[in-house]
């Protein structure tokens, strides 16, 4: 089973990002990481930290359901874009293996359709 994230616009040629459940879990926890905590921590996660506890803007992205859900805003695109854009800044510096680089490749994907949905002012929807 996987899953895909993409612009709420109706268009089937618009871009998408698409994962496995168990390699989007493994991107997420990575991004976490990134931003200095731990997100099996976390409550949702099979943790018991709460998400009041961690301040990253990513935090739509990374507290929300792989499925259903709530859409994530055109405003919630557009404040997550640049911390994913200096995350992946920061990956592609490291070598860090083959999962880093799939990694990598996630991300990039992931802000063409964050900048999509901004500039369409669409919303991201996860399916």
């Amino acid at each position: 089973m996987g899953l895909i994230l993409y612009p709420g616009d109706g268009d089937n040629s618009s871009p998408d990002a698409t994962w496995s459940c168990v390699r989007f879990h493994s991107f997420r926890r990575r991004l976490a990481r990134s931003e200095g905590f731990d997100l099996d921590g976390m409550w949702g996660f099979g943790g018991d930290r709460p998400w009041s506890g961690v301040s990253t803007v990513l935090e739509p992205l990374l507290d929300h359901p792989d499925v259903c859900g709530d859409d994530l805003s055109p405003d919630d695109c557009a404040v997550m874009l640049p911390r994913l854009e200096a995350i992946t800044h920061a990956w592609a510096q490291d070598d860090d293996g083959p999962l880093l680089h799939r990694h990598l490749e996630d991300a990039r994907r992931l802000a063409d359709v964050l900048r999509f949905c901004v500039e369409r002012q669409v919303p991201l929807l996860f399916g």
